[in-house]
């Protein structure tokens, strides 16, 4: 009876790690995958423009990057590896 029980309380953490995790709702210009025809021109190659974004913070757009030990934050950078950002308003 124990062993049932085991196993099923297993299973059911097993899963539980199956879940979409939840996210917080996405708006205009934070948008994931969300990017002008003419941003996506600019950008360099080998960026995954999937998860670009335009951060309010500092105007500039950046991508998820997914490393072989965590995924951060990147700049997405133009073809010379500049910043891709929008102009500052006065």
């Amino acid at each position: 009876m124990k062993t049932g029980t085991f196993v099923i309380g297993a299973a059911l953490l097993a899963v539980a790690g199956c879940t979409v995790p939840a996210t917080a709702p996405q708006g205009g210009s934070a948008r994931v995958g969300n990017l002008p025809e003419s941003v996506v021109r600019l950008a360099a190659p080998n960026q995954d423009l999937s998860t670009a974004r335009l951060l309010p913070e500092d105007g500039c757009y950046w991508y998820q990057h997914s490393g072989p030990v965590e995924t951060t934050m990147v700049p997405l950078r133009a073809v010379g590896g500049n910043p891709i950002c929008t102009k500052r308003q006065a």
